[in-house]
């Protein structure tokens, strides 16, 4: 399998094999791609950033993430979560707007405010 690690700027291409129950990872730079690939292997992990519809007529979306990563399988249902909310104006950058969104603690935060 081949990944791009996107832990720093220099972009390394990895090359991960498993063989025996254990991960081989060439072609990084530092020990952080190694890292990276393990986790992309074992437990793939994302920010989720999306948009809210709103009940404001002049912004009817609002930008919403995670502030922590959470697992990638998890995404599809709570990006349907997020689409289901109704933001109502006003509301502050920072402000929760779900709770536990994937089952473990992970709140979903708005990135800006709706006046």
């Amino acid at each position: 399998m081949e990944k791009i690690c996107i832990v720093c700027p220099k972009g390394c291409r990895l090359f991960i094999t498993q063989e025996n129950g254990k991960i081989n990872v060439t072609g990084n730079f530092c020990p952080r791609g190694v890292k990276y690939a393990e986790q992309e292997i074992l437990d793939p992990r994302r920010v989720v950033t999306a948009v809210a519809p709103t009940d404001s007529a002049s912004q009817p979306f609002l930008a919403v993430r995670t502030p922590d990563m959470v697992a990638k399988a998890k995404i599809p249902g709570i990006l349907t979560k997020i689409y289901a909310l109704r933001l109502k104006a006003p509301i502050a950058a920072g402000t929760v707007v779900l709770e536990n969104c994937d089952g473990e603690g992970t709140p979903v935060i708005t990135c800006m405010d709706l006046d």
